[in-house]
């Protein structure tokens, strides 16, 4: 079960569409949907969580924990909207299409796919780019 849950005044519009989406991409990659909570948040809000469970002193847009058991994904994304917004603008795209980015990556992690070495991003970069060409 997918969930959205707000921490700032940030709200999806269209939930239900999002919650779809990202259950195909689960199907697709051959894993199971368990309990997958979004957190919606600010850049404050996520910064201090990036310090206090990852002694990482620095913004992020995305931060996942991931609680899976084999196949089946659970886990909490939480996404600052800030971030969000200012790297849809760096990247001179929609912010919707720049939330769909991010919300899959954290999905994409969950079913195995890294992003450290020049290798792993392109892979990542390559499979976002397919799940948001299937998006509605």
């Amino acid at each position: 079960m997918i969930s959205f849950n707000y921490e700032t005044d940030f709200n999806l519009d269209n939930e239900n569409q999002f919650s779809d989406w990202i259950s195909k991409t689960i199907k697709e990659e051959n894993c199971k949907e368990g309990e997958i909570n979004y957190i919606f948040c600010s850049d404050h809000y996520l910064h201090k969580i990036n310090v206090e469970f990852l002694n990482h002193d620095t913004l992020t847009d995305i931060i996942s924990f991931d609680y899976s058991v084999g196949k089946e994904l659970h886990g909490d994304i939480y996404i600052s909207v800030d971030r969000v917004g200012e790297n849809a603008e760096a990247f001179n795209v929609k912010f919707e299409d720049e939330l769909a980015r991010v919300m899959v990556h954290g999905i994409l992690h969950y079913c195995g796919y890294k992003d450290k070495t020049e290798e792993d991003k392109n892979q990542m970069r390559s499979k976002e780019d397919h799940y948001l060409s299937k998006r509605s």
